[in-house]
């Protein structure tokens, strides 16, 4: 009777250790794909910063395309590249903060890089310098504003 006793109690130890090492596995797993999608996070934001200032320069380029220039086919195809541009960077999940002038300014997704005194106490953006974007609620890059008081 005591070697069935301790079959048991043998039996019960290796069940418990068995149910620790499933356990221990499920949360290994869980773990690695908690690091993979950090990864994927990590490198779709680096390369979406790498590429937002090539918006940037392709913005510049159309709002200073010479109006004789404005209905040229390649000017034409800069604005359509940008389009593009634009819209493959949407379906990432990022999203152009809103900065036009006259929205309240707002330093979690804007960075003020000038001020001009004005008559009321509420901070408005008077212009936009350069675009910021938002991904999944994160600011990636705030949009450089120019503020004043209204």
């Amino acid at each position: 009777m005591k070697k069935h006793e301790e079959l048991l109690t043998k039996i019960a130890e290796l069940t418990g250790d068995l149910q620790r090492t499933r356990a221990d596995f499920e949360n290994y797993r869980k773990n690695v794909e908690i690091d993979k999608q950090r990864v994927a996070n990590v490198v779709k934001i680096t390369t979406i910063s790498k590429i937002l200032p090539l918006l940037d320069d392709i913005e510049r380029a159309i709002t200073h395309v010479p109006a004789s220039l404005a209905e040229n086919d390649w000017a034409k195809g800069v604005v359509a590249l940008q389009k593009k541009l634009e819209a493959g960077v949407a379906a990432l999940g990022v999203a152009r903060i809103n900065a036009t002038a006259g929205v309240d300014f707002d330093p979690d997704v804007h960075e003020a890089v000038a001020f001009d005194e004005g008559a009321g106490e509420k901070e408005v953006v008077a212009e936009e310098l350069r675009a910021g974007y938002k991904m999944d609620g994160e600011t990636l890059r705030p949009a450089m504003v120019k503020v004043t008081r209204k």
